[in-house]
């Protein structure tokens, strides 16, 4: 069902077999989660603020929301910093134990299991809802986040998870001035976004094939 590989950069993910995709993609891990998440939702920035409230949609293995972490605390050792993450694969869950990426906040993010899913050390919380991430996220505050890291497996293969109705959600809970962002550069999510009152922008053309996007609210 799951498999490790090992990508480009020697980080450690998995391919699920029965989506036909891997978590992360094989020509490098890191330097898309820093180009195509971190740097565009501004984290370091935001970090400035003393808190910051992430949404990890779809978390797998956590990889992009503990670089987030390390981002934050780099540039503000005191920030309190809130992640949840919405994932329905228990699977790839049990499999946190199994990696140890170049990620300094990832040992607290090992603590995480399927009879532990909040962890709470020093200024970081990290809380896993098992479920439908489409229907889960409806359950979350309005105006609270301030990045959405939003990491499904492609459109191409799962267009539900990239629906119009989702991208709602998503603005719903995003505060002002919160970012959402994707490695996708998918013409019908960029749309999709739009619709749902997300202004979109491209994200540098790394990692992955194609640019990133990464959008704001309308407001």
């Amino acid at each position: 069902m799951i498999k490790k590989i090992i990508a480009a950069d020697n980080t450690e993910t998995f391919l699920n077999e029965i989506a036909g995709e891997s978590y992360h993609p094989m020509n490098g891990v890191i330097e898309e989660i820093l180009n195509k998440y971190i740097a565009p939702a501004k984290i370091a920035e935001k970090s400035k603020t003393g808190k910051l409230k992430i949404l990890d949609f779809c978390f797998g293995l956590g990889y992009n929301s503990a670089m987030a972490v390390d981002a934050a605390l780099k540039e503000n050792p005191s920030c309190k910093i809130v992640v949840i993450g919405l994932e329905e694969d228990m699977e790839i869950i049990k499999r946190i134990q199994e990696v140890n990426p170049p990620i300094k906040a990832y040992n607290i993010y090992k603590k995480l299991n399927l009879f532990n899913l909040v962890v709470h050390e020093d200024n970081l919380k990290i809380k896993v809802i098992i479920g439908d991430g489409k229907e889960k996220i409806k359950d979350l505050k309005t105006n609270s986040f301030d990045a959405v890291f939003f990491d499904p497996f492609s459109p191409i293969n799962f267009p539900e998870m990239w629906d119009i109705k989702v991208f709602r959600e998503a603005c719903r809970i995003m505060k002002n001035d919160a970012i959402l962002a994707t490695y996708t550069s998918s013409e019908l999510v960029r749309k999709n976004m739009a619709v749902a009152g997300l202004f979109w922008n491209e994200s540098p053309n790394r990692g992955r094939k194609g640019p990133g996007t990464f959008a704001k609210k309308w407001i």
